[in-house]
């Protein structure tokens, strides 16, 4: 085992990085009633907010990826922070849906950018022995946002005003920006002689079947997630209280995460969606009990903390590091092609057929990404033709 020091707080100020973008994509689906209240349109408008935002992530990822694949990875990422900030910011002083809808369609490109270097920018700070460790600290930042972050947004919305939830937001990411400029190292942008073209990356053996995974897995959740709300409303609950206990679950799955990643990635990715599939069974069958709706959660939560963390990596895995804000552009824009897209088909269900029809939808496609994910470990895995040198 490597005694090689992890660089902690750098790692730490990306975790929290991965935070603001997690929960600025994801605050409104915590605050569909106030939304829709205040901005005059329908739930199932109000949670196309989240839509727009994955839809802008889901086009930008890739074309801005390679404009700036040459620039320093610092100013980048001090730039997207910046946009969060004011963006955030205009969106706690609109009162037009429109207009609303039009500065989520801003954010979502600087989240599509930050996704895209995010994991790469970890993965160049360790050496490669390190380097699932290293990611499994950034991707906790998800964790943290949808354990704390979101339930947190949800309560100040609700004890304040939604407006104030995306004020303090605001602030937060002008602080993490500062954060960023005295602690993460800089990176250089990658040599044109050593940039493979997408088509490339993209063609390494492996990678579109998790790309297939990624997309079908995060079409599954988003389309219930995004509407916890009218879910939690069938058993006479608060949304707050079940993102509570199913962010408090991922902390859990992240720990078990990072113990089984280095070991057996991809039976831990094919425990997890099993997990994930229960307790979409659960809330089908059962989604007017309360007890069984709070232990959907928690088995919804602890199963899903990890499954970003392990798609990565198993990405990664097949491109090498120096390729690897290539092979995250790739799943930042398939990622939210799946939120993007369970968003939008989860609020067509929502209002066409009722929240119950939700969680039966998702375990079909969770089925469908779990006999996926026991195919393709059946593979070899090949080892990249791509140098494992980290610029």
């Amino acid at each position: 085992m490597s005694t090689t020091r992890l660089p902690a707080g750098a790692l730490a100020a990306l975790s929290c990085a991965a935070f603001t973008a997690v929960v600025t994509e994801l605050l409104p689906a915590g605050l569909l009633p106030q939304l829709s209240r205040e901005l005059s349109v329908s739930p199932g408008q109000a949670g196309f907010l989240v839509t727009g935002y994955a839809l802008t992530s889901f086009l930008s990822a890739i074309p801005i990826t390679a404009a700036v694949r040459s620039l320093p990875r610092r100013p980048v990422l001090l730039a997207v922070l910046g946009c969060f900030a004011l963006l955030n910011a205009a969106t706690a002083l609109s009162s037009s849906y429109p207009l609303t809808f039009a500065l989520r369609l801003l954010a979502g490109v600087a989240g599509g950018t930050l996704w895209a270097m995010l994991i790469g920018y970890a993965a160049r700070l360790v050496p490669a022995e390190r380097r699932g460790r290293a990611i499994a600290i950034v991707s906790a930042g998800i964790t943290l946002a949808l354990c704390a972050g979101l339930p947190a947004g949800s309560a100040l919305a609700q004890a304040a005003g939604w407006r104030a939830a995306f004020g303090v937001l605001a602030v937060a990411a002008a602080l993490l920006a500062l954060w960023v400029a005295r602690a993460v190292p800089p990176v250089p942008g990658q040599a044109a002689a050593r940039r493979l073209p997408l088509r490339s990356v993209a063609a390494l053996p492996g990678v579109r079947a998790w790309l297939s995974v990624t997309l079908v897995v995060l079409l599954a959740h988003q389309a219930v997630y995004t509407y916890l709300a009218p879910l939690a409303r069938r058993a006479a609950m608060e949304a707050g209280g079940v993102l509570l206990v199913f962010g408090a679950a991922t902390v859990a799955g992240v720990w078990l995460t990072g113990v089984f990643i280095d070991g057996r990635p991809r039976a831990a990715l094919v425990s997890a969606l099993a997990g994930v599939g229960a307790a979409m069974a659960g809330l089908g069958a059962a989604g007017t009990s309360p007890p069984v709706v709070l232990v959907a959660a928690a088995v919804w939560g602890l199963a899903f903390g990890g499954v970003p963390t392990l798609l990565q990596s198993a990405l990664i895995e097949r491109t090498g590091a120096p390729h690897a804000d290539v092979a995250t552009a790739l799943q930042t824009t398939v990622y939210n092609a799946g939120i993007a897209a369970g968003s939008l088909a989860g609020g067509l269900l929502l209002e066409s057929a009722g929240a119950w029809v939700l969680p039966w939808t998702a375990l079909a496609l969770v089925a469908a990404a779990l006999a996926a994910t026991s195919v393709i470990g059946r593979d070899r895995r090949p080892r990249s033709p791509v140098s494992e040198t980290i610029a």
